[in-house]
């Protein structure tokens, strides 16, 4: 049950978050004018019915004291098509491709993922192939249209698709990012025949170069839209039927929200919709505390994200791979090209399952127990041992208050799960409970290191903003690894995902690819391209209710030295560009070059591919609720000690109840920070202040700054 919400007021404006995660779905509602977070909940994800899971937690919300009059927004993240496409659960889907390019999707890039495994598995196409059906029609790559999509084909593409009992149809055409009136055509002849079929065309979902990804694109978008369709004309209709009458908006994967409208019509934009929100959220709180860049750690009950976030604003990249054959293996999965936060996802959460691998090692994921059965202290039929009952036998979780105390956690149950595992290894419960915590945080600090370098970027200079209902738990051990002397605990941790969409403007991403050499580039048809590009765009934030003139506009390009193969995203100059914008363009190039690799290389021309606009309405987020500096003894919020382990063995830790640190208070680790959406664990010797947002601002006990650390002169922390 949610905590009962108080409030001296007839009436307020509360702005409503909720986001479904593999195991837990999070809730969190926010005063619209004071900043003040009025509730927050967190109830078990209904991974069949994922809006049953949603209204569920309303209704806990709506009995603790919040009306559904007072919801004025309300937005949503989702991971309704990512699991659609890993758990192949989606509409039976008809594909029309250019004659002789039917099988593209099969063919693929002819490439191995595993070149020490012959028998590797292809990723399996979402389309079968007697349902992959050919059209008469042809464009060459500059557009220009050879042949008119023949009537006869698509009336025998008619008729199998009538025969067939499939609600969705996917065309993708050769070179139609470059003119698409074929596959326009095609698909009114369609929509005529078969008004309530779902179509989605590759011109419109992914205008860009790149046959295999486009269509793989296409087919994904078009495998999920009658779901995502009926799921929010569902989900929208409960929620008014339950008093929320306030329009909804969804999370996109490039941390931007968008009209339930808009998310019906290009349904793989949330794809990453959960994890972007969180990224979004650590921005937030990072810029908030003047930190400008960090490391976010999102670690929840199925996988952890991390993100990299420079600038306070979270990177984007263009081309992401869902339902792999071999979960963290590239090249294994899917390819779809949309914009999306550029994360990492690890196998490690709450729920990973922990195992004797076949060398005899301790493993710790990447399969997570979920919410059903779940982890074995859960008592609702787990019995594998996963990292949150390592942490309970560590004595880090209390089994009394998890979730406030709606799900009691059984003690024996863990103990008994670890017992099992390590009488295979030679090990007593406590000793596999270590090791799960040990392996589960270098796992995490070892993706999250690559994720980083690739980045050009050294991890001891970031700060690591941890959230999700493990990641407070996890976090300082993790950033310790890395080499990062600091750490934020956002407020709310727990359910800081949700929160996170609270603070996302109404935004709208378009693009597509127009390959060419800047000082060879026709000026002309490049603005002509921008204009419909923005057009696109406004159109989507316009339907949102947000005013053209309101609207601010970002203009990029992705473009790469001639002769490479990797692609930088660049920004361009505001209005009408001419071969003299030309300086401006190479300078800032240089400049993300250099961050990107290090070095600039002269005397090479630029190529540009991918042209994009994003159009953002005004800055609607929440204000900042702050504290006054009080008392910096933080005594009074000590709860109780327990035993817990740390490295240097078991240790008497102070308990701190999150609800009553203050501003301004300080302590020093050991400590246990309870709330009901997570649990924060601070080191032994680690110095920990409440800062005046709420947040635990940790400062790792001999850690020093990436600059002493390269060049000795200062002493560690």
């Amino acid at each position: 049950m949610a905590e009962r919400i108080t409030s001296s007021e007839d009436s307020r404006r509360v702005a409503l978050s909720f986001d479904i995660g593999g195991t837990f779905t999070d809730f969190v509602a926010v005063d619209v004018d004071s900043g003040e977070v009025v509730a927050q909940h967190k109830v078990l994800t209904n991974a069949r019915f994922p809006a049953r899971g949603v209204l569920r937690g309303w209704q806990d919300m709506a009995q603790a004291g919040l009306r559904g009059g007072d919801i004025t927004y309300a937005v949503h993240s989702t991971t309704l098509v990512t699991n659609a496409l890993i758990e192949r659960k989606g509409a039976l889907t008809v594909l029309l491709a250019t004659r002789g390019f039917r099988d593209v999707l099969e063919l693929a890039r002819q490439q191995m993922y595993d070149i020490y495994d012959l028998f590797a598995p292809p990723p399996e196409p979402l389309i079968p192939r007697p349902l992959r059906l050919e059209i008469d029609e042809r464009s060459d790559a500059a557009g220009q249209i050879l042949l008119e999509p023949s009537p006869e084909s698509i009336a025998a593409a008619v008729e199998v698709i009538r025969n067939s009992g499939a609600t969705s149809v996917a065309i993708a055409f050769l070179h139609s990012y470059r003119n698409p009136t074929n596959e326009q055509l095609v698909a009114r002849d369609v929509r005529e025949a078969l008004p309530e079929i779902a179509i989605s065309i590759s011109s419109t979902v992914a205008p860009v170069v790149g046959e295999y990804e486009r269509t793989s694109t296409t087919a994904a978008d078009a495998f999920t839209r009658p779901g995502v369709r009926d799921y929010l004309t569902e989900l929208e209709r409960a929620l008014q039927d339950s008093g929320v009458t306030a329009p909804l908006f969804l999370m996109l994967s490039s941390g931007e929200s968008a009209s339930a409208n808009t998310a019906r019509e290009h349904p793989i934009r949330l794809l990453e919709s959960g994890p972007a929100a969180g990224a979004m959220a650590a921005a937030y709180y990072g810029t908030l505390h003047g930190v400008a860049d960090m490391l976010s750690l999102d670690m929840g009950g199925t996988t952890a994200k991390a993100c990299v976030i420079e600038g306070g604003r979270p990177e984007l990249a263009h081309v992401l791979e869902v339902a792999r054959v071999r979960r963290f293996m590239a090249g294994s999965g899917l390819p779809v090209v949309t914009p999306v936060v550029d994360l990492i996802e690890i196998g490690a959460g709450g729920g990973s399952i922990a195992r004797r691998d076949e060398i005899g090692l301790l493993r710790v994921g990447p399969d997570s127990a979920g919410a059903d059965p779940g982890p074995a202290c859960y008592g609702l039929g787990g019995t594998q041992p996963t990292v949150s009952d390592a942490n309970l036998a560590l004595g880090y979780l209390n089994p009394t208050n998890f979730l406030g105390g709606d799900i009691p956690l059984n003690r024996e149950r863990a103990i008994a799960a670890l017992g099992n595992l390590g009488s295979e290894m030679n090990l007593g419960a406590d000793d596999i409970a270590w090791g799960i915590h040990r392996v589960v945080n270098e796992n995490m600090a070892a993706a999250a290191r690559v994720h980083i370098i690739e980045r050009n970027r050294d991890p001891r200079d970031l700060t690591v903003i941890a959230f999700g209902g493990a990641g407070p738990a996890h976090a300082v051990p993790v950033a310790r690894i890395l080499g990062c002397r600091t750490v934020i605990l956002p407020p709310g941790a727990g359910v800081a995902s949700a929160f996170g969409a609270l603070v996302t403007p109404v935004a709208f991403t378009a693009g597509r690819t127009r390959m060419l050499a800047l000082h060879q580039a026709d000026w002309d048809d490049l603005n002509a391209t921008l204009s419909a590009i923005e057009a696109e765009a406004r159109a989507e934030v316009r339907s949102a209710g947000v005013d053209d003139a309101t609207a601010v506009v970002r203009r990029w390009a992705d473009m790469r030295l001639e002769g490479q193969y990797h692609e930088i995203s660049v920004d361009l100059p505001n209005g009408t560009l001419s071969a003299a914008d030309l300086p401006q363009i190479q300078a800032t190039f240089d400049a993300a070059y250099a961050r990107q690799y290090g070095r600039v290389l002269t005397g090479l021309p630029i190529e540009a591919l991918h042209w994009r606009v994003t159009v953002t309405g005004p800055d609607t987020s929440i204000g900042v609720h702050t504290q006054e500096v009080g008392d910096v003894d933080a005594s009074a919020a000590i709860t109780g000690e327990r035993e817990a382990r740390f490295h240097d063995g078991w240790q008497t830790t102070a308990i701190y109840d999150r609800a009553h640190l203050q501003a301004g208070m300080t302590f020093t680790g050991p400590a246990i920070i309870e709330e009901r959406e997570a649990t924060s664990v601070i080191g032994p010797g680690d110095e920990a202040v409440v800062a005046t947002s709420g947040a635990i601002i940790v400062t790792l006990a001999g850690v020093a700054t990436a600059a002493a650390a390269a060049t000795g002169t200062e002493e560690q922390v």
